[in-house]
């Protein structure tokens, strides 16, 4: 290559140029005037028509791609507006719901005043039928009546647009053939395409289709990938400012967070293959033989970059991920820092975007998971009585001592729906290292008013883990838990957002569907949406507890063996529905198939002719589908209908 020093120069340039570079030979000292107005070096490699059309493209692909983190800030901003905006609607419609309820509470007081000398047993609601005795648990069957034939009221034509997009966005489309993959609803699948749109048109974007530029392609889309870099790992991070901006937790991103680590991979094949390309139709016939051209040092820590992020991806597919579920994630950790160091001696360019990403690793791994929200734990293992469940169980008391700008952990608690990840160092020296994410499946801490005063609170907390597999962290706890029942844990968390349980505190009707061990999901929102206020003194004691508002709750609850049905001890059920709870629980799948979940979940919207309905749904993938299509149709006839999907498995 040193005979073609225009083609060394450019590639010299392409190392060391950013947005704010200028043309090489304009600051060369010993420029003059050519005839035709221009400037020239006579040094060469300036007066090369080659070099200057390579150059520019390459310092054009700089300051065009400096806009796309531009486009994306604009894009969060957006999210960002929507979501508070969003919860401000929601906040209101809880405070009105609420208001609705204490007068609901005042009326029936003064009515209870006037017929203190009648008694009855009917109470609650049901569907079906409309009134039942609470203490006692529905359990369908095969003559149970699902549909109720009242429709919701028909909805204003000058909003019909409105639910038909709302309709649209939310429809699940079925299984791909041939991959047998399942998509995401339409507003996630329209929101990666648009986004996918973008990285095509900064691609392609004033790219002339000659061979010259066959470089200049390779090396854009080698900038686009050290581009994304933040963006990936940001989506990555357990403890990140996007929930705090846009509400999305990094479990509800980990899908954004996918599909933009397959982008990047395919970017650097491209560049891969592009630089590849560039030897074999150029460099080649100059002389520059192979194993020059691969043990060149900025070309060595390519590859070793390359080959880091392609086996992150291919250990990351699912079919790998679910059998070797540790592998994947030794691999994960330690790729993910090999890739950053070989992109810091590959490229000088990369190393602002390579620092932002590092510290964006470690401030999540070491800061947060590994110090400020790390807490140790005795606790209880119990095997379950279908034989491949354990129940872990641990308690202690809540430290109120927090500061503002401290990040919360376990010993402050936790709110409904969280999930944390867990460590058990006494299964091996491997899982000492490894955490593992379940939903928290009890209920969430809460303060207890008594004579005026706040008494310290206490955390009672439960893990409902199944063995997922013959080996792996589940089937080793389980059998660990035969033989010693007693563990230390450690817990990272807690994480998680807030929004399944503001959709279902601003509605009128709150409908829960758990799907097996989406049970641990749904019992927390029950108890948070359910359990009365703490009274407020000693004389409110004995007075019936009250529910905090007028709003209807239901649950449906598909269990496939009849030994899940144990998973809540009866006691706790019966509370719920003491509290107000509407509960309808299936045989199981097991013994009588699968039920019409369709068909239940559309009686219930029908039978509430004012007021919204909020769906939060937890369980597998099939189940999930049908519950956010049936919500979707529902939407389409004008339903005012808000759905929540809970994913409790990774």
């Amino acid at each position: 290559m040193d005979d073609v020093p225009w083609l060394r120069d450019a590639f010299r340039v392409s190392r060391t140029a950013t947005a704010s570079s200028t043309n090489p030979w304009l600051d060369n000292e010993s420029m003059r005037v050519s005839a035709g107005g221009g400037l020239v070096d006579p040094k060469d490699p300036g007066k090369d028509p080659r070099f200057r059309k390579l150059v520019e493209a390459i310092l054009f692909s700089r300051r065009f791609l400096k806009t796309y983190n531009l486009v994306l800030l604009g894009v969060l901003v957006v999210f960002t507006a929507w979501h508070w905006g969003e919860k401000f609607l929601l906040w209101r419609k809880r405070r009105r719901n609420t208001m609705r309820g204490k007068d609901d509470i005042v009326t029936s007081a003064e009515e209870a005043e006037v017929w203190s000398s009648s008694s009855s047993t009917i109470e609650g609601s049901a569907t079906p039928p409309e009134i039942h005795d609470q203490n006692k648990v529905d359990v369908a069957d095969e003559t149970s009546p699902l549909l109720s034939t009242q429709r919701p009221r028909s909805t204003p034509g000058i909003w019909r647009p409105y639910y038909i997009l709302k309709s649209a966005l939310q429809y699940q489309p079925p299984s791909i053939p041939v991959i047998n993959k399942t998509p995401p609803q339409n507003a996630v699948s329209l929101l990666v395409i648009a986004w996918i749109g973008l990285i095509i048109f900064y691609n392609i974007y004033h790219m002339p289709l000659e061979l010259l530029y066959l470089f200049v392609f390779a090396d854009r889309c080698g900038i686009l990938f050290i581009s994304n870099l933040p963006l990936l790992y940001l989506l990555a991070a357990k403890n990140q400012p996007i929930k705090l901006l846009t509400g999305y937790s990094y479990e509800s991103l980990n899908i954004f967070h996918r599909r933009v680590g397959e982008v990047l991979c395919f970017e650097a094949f491209i560049h891969f293959l592009g630089m590849w390309a560039v030897w074999y139709g150029l460099l080649r016939h100059l002389g520059f033989t192979l194993a020059r051209f691969v043990f060149n040092r900025v070309v060595l820590m390519g590859l070793g970059a390359f080959i880091a992020y392609e086996v992150i991806y291919f250990t990351s597919l699912g079919s790998f991920r679910q059998r070797w579920y540790e592998v994947f994630l030794a691999l994960h950790i330690v790729l993910q820092v090999a890739g950053l160091v070989f992109l810091w001696f590959h490229n000088p360019t990369s190393r602002p975007y390579v620092g932002i990403s590092l510290a964006i690793f470690l401030v999540d791994r070491l800061v947060y998971r590994i110090w400020l929200k790390s807490t140790s734990h005795p606790a209880t293992l119990t095997v379950l009585e279908d034989e491949e469940t354990i129940l872990l169980s641990a308690n202690w008391a809540i430290d109120e001592r927090r500061s503002v700008l401290a990040p919360k952990s376990m010993k402050h608690g936790w709110k409904p729906n969280e999930h944390i990840f867990i460590s058990i160092p006494a299964l091996s020296r491997k899982h000492a290292i490894q955490s593992h994410p379940f939903t928290i499946f009890s209920a969430a801490p809460t303060t207890v008013t008594q004579d005026g005063q706040d008494q310290q609170q206490h955390a009672w907390f439960n893990l409902l883990i199944r063995a997922q597999a013959e080996s792996g962290f589940t089937h080793t706890l389980l059998q660990h838990a035969r033989h010693s029942p007693q563990t230390r844990i450690r817990l990272d968390g807690p994480y998680g957002s807030s929004h399944a349980l503001d959709v279902l505190e601003s509605s009128s009707t709150a409908v829960i569907i758990a799907g097996g061990s989406g049970i641990a999901v749904a019992y927390p929102l029950l108890y948070a949406l359910l359990h009365p206020p703490a009274p407020s003194s000693s004389d409110d004691l004995e007075s019936t507890p009250v529910k905090p508002s007028n709003r209807k709750v239901k649950l449906l609850w598909v269990t496939h063996s009849p030994h899940h049905r144990l998973w809540i001890p009866e006691d706790k059920l019966k509370e719920l529905v003491d509290w107000g709870l509407d509960v309808l629980i299936p045989p199981p799948t097991a013994l009588a198939g699968r039920p019409d979940v369709r068909d239940v979940l559309q009686g219930w919207v029908d039978s509430e002719r004012v007021g919204s309905t909020g769906v939060v749904v937890s369980g597998p993938d099939g189940l999930v589908r049908d519950v956010r299509n049936t919500c979707a149709g529902l939407i389409w006839r004008g339903g005012d209908v808000n759905i929540q999907v809970e994913k409790f498995g990774w």
